[in-house]
Order: C-alpha cells, then sequence, then structure tokens
C-alpha cells in the first residue's frame, strides 16, 4: 500500500510540466533580479556614475519596473500551478483526506520548490552577470577600471526578494487550502475570468489617458520643484503617471475584447476573440507586465545609442581640432614645445592660438533649503557673488576665433554649444560681474548676439574697456591660458603624447573635478556651511577624486576641470571613456528584453493549452486546419503584438518627449539623429522578437496537433 507521500511523488511525475514551469518562472524572476542587483550596486559601475545624476536615476527605475514586472509574472506562475493542484487536492478530500495533511504536504512541496529556486536563482545570478559583463570586455571594450567587481551586500534586495516570493506563495496556498466547498475547489481548474463587453469607446479614452498621465508624470515634478519651490518626496510624483497606466490598462482590455477591426473584417476573428475575452483578465494583466518590461527594456537600450551618436556627431563638427587651457605660471607646453612634439609624430602644427581668460564672480540667486511639514523646499536669496566664469575680453575672442565681434559698454555674451543651447547648465542671464580680489563690481547686460562654441561652452565675453576694468588688481591665480590649434595630417599618438606631458606639468591645485567653483565654495563657507566638492568631503557625498597617477581611467577624463579637448583623442576613445556607462545600459536591456521573451512564450504557450478543448471541438465541427491555425495564430499575435507595440510607440514618443524638455524646449540636429540611431535599434529587436513570435507559433501549432499537413 502506498502512502499520501507516494501518491504526490507520482503525481508530480505525470504533471511535471507544471512544476517545472513554476520552478522556472521562480527561478527566472530572482536570477533576473540577482543579476540586476550585482551589476547596478556595484563598486566598478558606482565609481562611474555620478550621485543624483540620471543614469542612476534610469537605472533605479527601470529596476523598479523589473522587480513589478518579475513579481507579477510569479505571482501569474503560481496561480497556475494551483489551479492544476485543484483537481487532484479536491479528489483527496472528495475521497476523506484530512485537509491539515494534505495542508502540510503540499505547503512542503511548494516551499522546497520556491525555495530551491530562489536559491540556485540567486547563486546563478553572480556568474551570469560576471559571464555577460566579460563577454562584453573580451568583444566590445577593455579596460583596466572595467574589472567587475561585486559588494555582496547588494544581494539583499534579491533575498528580500525572494522572502516576498515564498511568503506571497505560502499565503495564496492558504486561501486555496481555506476553501470549505469541495466542488469549488475542483472547479477552479477550469475557472476562467472572463471581460464583460465593453464599448468601443474605451480604447479611445485608453489613448487619451495615456497620454494625460505621461504629460503629468514629467511635467509636474517640474512644476513643483520650479514653481512652488518644494522638492516633492521620492516616488510622491510617480503618483501622477497612475492615468497612464489606468489608460494602459483600457488600451490592452480594448485589443483583448474588441480588438481593432471593425465592419466585416471582424467576423473571422470572432471565435480567437472569444477565447481571449473568456481568459480575459489574465491575459490582460501579463500583458500589462510585458508592456512595462518593453518599455524599460527599450529606455535602457536608447542610452548607448544616444549618446554614441550625438558625442560622435559633435566631435566632428568642432571648429578646432585641439583645445586646453591652464592656470597662468604652470609650465604647460608652449607652442615650441607642441610643434616639436608634434614633428616626431610627422605632424604639422597649424592656425596657434594663445590668449588669457579670467575667472570673475557672477550674480544669481541662490536656492536656500529648508525641512517643512511637507517636505524639503527653498527659498532664492539674491548673491551679488553666487558663482565663477571664465571671460575673455572681445579682442581675445575674435583673436581665437576669427569673429568680428563688437560689444557695447556694459554688455556681456555667453558662449554656448555649437547648437546654440546651454545643455542645461549655461545661461547668461546675469548682471552684475565681481573682481574677485578688489571686489570692484560691473553692471552689465546680456548680449542678443549668440556666440557658438562647443570647446568654448559656458565662457563669456566682455567689450574691451569694461574688460580692462573690471580685470584691474587681479591676481595670476584668477587667470587662465587658453590655446587653440588645428593640426594637418592628424595623429592619434601625437594627442596622447601631448595629453599625458599637460597631465604630467599639472601641479596640485589643478586636481579638481569641473564641477568645483572657488566662488561658490567661498559662499558656503561664509554662511558656515560644507562644500560638497572640497576634496576632503569626496568620499562624504561620492565625488570622483582626480589622479594624476591615472589620466586614461574615465573617472579622471570625464571629471578633470582642465582636461583638454582633442578631437582625434575624444573620438578614438570614447567608448573606452564611456564603456561603463554604455556596458551597463546594454546589460539590463538584456535583461530585460529576456524576461520579455519568457513571459511572452510563456503565456502565449498556456493561453494555447487552456483553449485546447475549444480547438478540438472545432475541429469535430468540421473547422479546417488552416482556420484552426489562423485562430491560434490570432490569440498569440495579440499576446505578442498589443504590448510590444504599445511599449514600443509610449517610450520612443517619452524619450522624444524628454529631449524636447532637456533641449529648453527643442531638440537639437544631434539628438535628432540619435532618435534616428534608435528607431534602428527598434528595428532590430523587432525582429528578433518576430523571430520568437514565429518560434512560438510553431511550438502551440505542434501542442494542439495544427501542424501544416494537417486539415
Amino acid at each position: 500500500m502506498k502512502s499520501l507521500s507516494d501518491v504526490f511523488t507520482m503525481l508530480r511525475r505525470k504533471s511535471k510540466g507544471q512544476y517545472l514551469l513554476l520552478f522556472g518562472c521562480l527561478f527566472f524572476s530572482v536570477f533576473l533580479i540577482t543579476a540586476y542587483c550585482l551589476m547596478m550596486r556595484s563598486p566598478t559601475v558606482l565609481n562611474v556614475l555620478p550621485v543624483g545624476g540620471d543614469s542612476r536615476k534610469q537605472v533605479m527605475m527601470i529596476f523598479v519596473l523589473a522587480v513589478i514586472g518579475c513579481g507579477a509574472f510569479t505571482l501569474y506562475a503560481a496561480g497556475l500551478f494551483f489551479r492544476h493542484k485543484a483537481r487532484e487536492l479536491g479528489t483527496f478530500l472528495a475521497l476523506g483526506a484530512s485537509r491539515t495533511i494534505l495542508g502540510r504536504q503540499l505547503r512542503r512541496e511548494v516551499g522546497l520548490i520556491s525555495l530551491l529556486a530562489c536559491v540556485m536563482g540567486m547563486a546563478l545570478g553572480t556568474p551570469f552577470a560576471w559571464l555577460v559583463w566579460s563577454i562584453f570586455r573580451l568583444t566590445l571594450m577593455d579596460t583596466p577600471e572595467m574589472a567587475l567587481l561585486f559588494d555582496y551586500r547588494a544581494y539583499a534586495i534579491p533575498f528580500a526578494f525572494s522572502l516576498f516570493v515564498i511568503a506571497a506563495l505560502l499565503i495564496m496556498l492558504a486561501r486555496f487550502l481555506g476553501r470549505v466547498n469541495i466542488l469549488d475547489i475542483i472547479s477552479e481548474a477550469h475557472r476562467a475570468e472572463p471581460i464583460r463587453a465593453l464599448p468601443r469607446w474605451c480604447g479611445s479614452v485608453g489613448i487619451a489617458l495615456v497620454v494625460l498621465g505621461a504629460l503629468l508624470g514629467y511635467f509636474v515634478p517640474g512644476f513643483c520643484v520650479l514653481q512652488l519651490h518644494w522638492y516633492p518626496p521620492e516616488g510622491l510624483t510617480a503618483v501622477f503617471y497612475l492615468p497612464a497606466l489606468a489608460g494602459l490598462y483600457m488600451l490592452l482590455l480594448h485589443t483583448v475584447v474588441n480588438g481593432w477591426k471593425k465592419g466585416k473584417s471582424r467576423y473571422p476573428h470572432l471565435i480567437a476573440t472569444g477565447m481571449m475575452q473568456f481568459q480575459g483578465r489574465q491575459t490582460v494583466r501579463n500583458m500589462l507586465v510585458i508592456t512595462v518590461l518593453v518599455a524599460g527594456a527599450y529606455f535602457a537600450a536608447f542610452y548607448s545609442p544616444m549618446m554614441a551618436t550625438t558625442a560622435q556627431l559633435s566631435l566632428a563638427e568642432r571648429t578646432e581640432d585641439y583645445a586646453f587651457f591652464y592656470p597662468t605660471g604652470v609650465d604647460m607646453p608652449d607652442q615650441a614645445e607642441i610643434e616639436q612634439l608634434a614633428a616626431k609624430n610627422d605632424l604639422t602644427i597649424k592656425d596657434y592660438r594663445s590668449q588669457k581668460s579670467t575667472t570673475l564672480a557672477v550674480d544669481g540667486e541662490l536656492h536656500v533649503e529648508s525641512e517643512s511639514s511637507v517636505g524639503v523646499t527653498y527659498t532664492k536669496e539674491y548673491q551679488p557673488m553666487l558663482e565663477s566664469g571664465r571671460f575673455f575680453s572681445e579682442s581675445a575672442w575674435n583673436t581665437l576665433t576669427g569673429d568680428n565681434l563688437d560689444l557695447a559698454r556694459g554688455e556681456v555674451a555667453g558662449v554656448f554649444n555649437a547648437e546654440g543651447y546651454g545643455d542645461g547648465i549655461f545661461g547668461n542671464d546675469i548682471s552684475l560681474v565681481t573682481n574677485p580680489v578688489t571686489k570692484q563690481t560691473l553692471s552689465v547686460t546680456p548680449s542678443e548676439t549668440i556666440l557658438k562654441n562647443d570647446v568654448l561652452f559656458s565662457c563669456r565675453v566682455l567689450d574691451d574697456g569694461d574688460y580692462d576694468t573690471i580685470t584691474q588688481g587681479l591676481t595670476d591665480d584668477w587667470q587662465d591660458v587658453q590655446v587653440l590649434f588645428n593640426a594637418k595630417h592628424d595623429s592619434y599618438a601625437f594627442a596622447k603624447s601631448l595629453f599625458h606631458e599637460i597631465v604630467t606639468r599639472a601641479n596640485e591645485e589643478m586636481a579638481i573635478i569641473s564641477s568645483y567653483d572657488r566662488i561658490t565654495r567661498e559662499l558656503y563657507h561664509s554662511r558656515g556651511e560644507e562644500y560638497f566638492a572640497d576634496p576632503e568631503n569626496a568620499e562624504k557625498y561620492d565625488i570622483p577624486v582626480i589622479d594624476f597617477t591615472q589620466p586614461d581611467s574615465s573617472a579622471f577624463r570625464q571629471n578633470w576641470m582642465y582636461m583638454p579637448q582633442f578631437r582625434i583623442l575624444d573620438q578614438a576613445d570614447f567608448t573606452t571613456n564611456m564603456a561603463v556607462f554604455l556596458l551597463l545600459f546594454i546589460f539590463v536591456a538584456i535583461l530585460c528584453f529576456a524576461a520579455v521573451g519568457v513571459i511572452l512564450f510563456t503565456r502565449s504557450m498556456t493561453l494555447a493549452i487552456t483553449n485546447a478543448w475549444v480547438y478540438e471541438d472545432l475541429r469535430k465541427l468540421g473547422a479546417s486546419g488552416a482556420y484552426l491555425r489562423q485562430t491560434a495564430r490570432g490569440q498569440i499575435s495579440r499576446v505578442f503584438k498589443a504590448p510590444i507595440f504599445v511599449g514600443t510607440l509610449l517610450i520612443f514618443c517619452f524619450y522624444t518627449l524628454i529631449l524636447y524638455g532637456n533641449g529648453e524646449g527643442a531638440i537639437t540636429p544631434s539628438e535628432w539623429a540619435g532618435l534616428g540611431t534608435c528607431l534602428l535599434v527598434i528595428t532590430a529587436v523587432s525582429a528578433l522578437l518576430y523571430g520568437l513570435y514565429r518560434l512560438t507559433l510553431q511550438r502551440a501549432y505542434k501542442e494542439l496537433n495544427l501542424t501544416a499537413n494537417k486539415n
């Protein structure tokens, strides 16, 4: 006589597919979260991503989407498993088996499966992350700072996710076992979640809500900061995206229940639509998860091509091959030394120009933060000496650029990038310039002339007379030398040699990051406050340290105040300098698309197999094989095409909106080119997803016995 445990063992063997499905979904979710967390919290990545920067926020946003998607996916898999076990459990109860004994046995099975899946997911996520990163290093780029380091505190998140998964499964099991009516348990295996008929305007309203939610979610945070002077708590502004989520749900509901075909074109798809509607709630929930993950995956996938395209176009459009500046009094290579170094590399220097610039204080409004009952707010305090600014005289500017600028007395002209934008970090709205040594002031009015120059971006130009007056008594430590020149038959070896020579001759006073500002530092110290960019605060505020012994590291090249701008060097080393950024987002995109593929395949196969009896009945009623295949294709295509199309379109439009907002109400030509590259990424990924769709469709045909040779 066999024990109950032996019977459950035999049932597991008979239903190994369902057990493998539950195990696989749990394993993949924890595996994905573990790999993501290890990469996201790796010192290799954190040493490059700036604290509070957009890159970290983007990575975290995509991570939240992945966690939500994986959580919903695991709960869906658990629901399928319990529905499958319903008939077995109900049969045991009908035969008089104790609910307590059955519950203990089922809890043991579920607990063992979930624990094993979570442990294996966490264990294998580490080598997977290391393997993928190593492949990137071998095939794309490899630098010493690309060595992947792990912080094992990152396991806290996948561990917490695993606890959530196990707890959720046990709670679902307890609710499942708590039902008293045996017939309800038995019928659970065939219970569907149909959706009532929806009005056809549901799709249009859904689209409107998606647009409204996207606009509110994007613009409300800026409104709170700029207009209300209030920094809303993290996550609070996400509430404004809820209309978009509701609209997305309505949009997918309409797709499942009504479809988008009208008139007579709906008739061939009535059965497919009916079956989709019969399993509507489950299907829509899965499609919603897929849509969110597709959006997150593309958001990560767009980062690298957008950055690469805009950067390379900007480098190609530079007016100067070589540009660097340094403090007056520092022994840097002069024209003769540069020409001598160029001769060693068979290079000819031309158009060599050198002019002095000065650092002066400019006015502005300081944001003074304070705690309040609603969170952090700020007030604006006018400061006559808020921050530093580099200034040229108009004659020096004309010598450097070849312009014929003629400013009136009291005018100041700002230097924007080559496309005429301030990149959100520079503006020319100043009214007072102050000599930081003598404290002499000069009232100025912004000129209507817009100067454009990438290598001199964020500098300002004064009339010669004003410049001479305001710089009287200024000491050498507030003055710099700006050098520009071009090269005939440019050479990477020459650019690299000159760069290292500049670094070698730099003194300790030059070991500062690009965001360091002497005037702002003095202002904070005068108020008795810490200045974040002081070298002694580097560890506290997690800011990079300028190390002259590592001039080829990305941290050095991206953050050094006096980093030269050599076109050929920047073009050749762009990928190396931005390697961690590029590979991180590629890695994230791969993980998210992998999750999308698994969920699409699992849901499509489940949907087809669940309705297998319908296909059998249709075959008995005389339906042809071609019609049955068309019906199956209609179901699976909706699961694939609707969420992929909606997610792709939404994120591309939202990404365009972000560029529009960041670009001061316009999209630059280089950003348009970047968006074109993103469309190429969409084309390539869509081709891969279409291949997965064809593979899934053929597998569904096989499971439903609908191969092409069947009539």
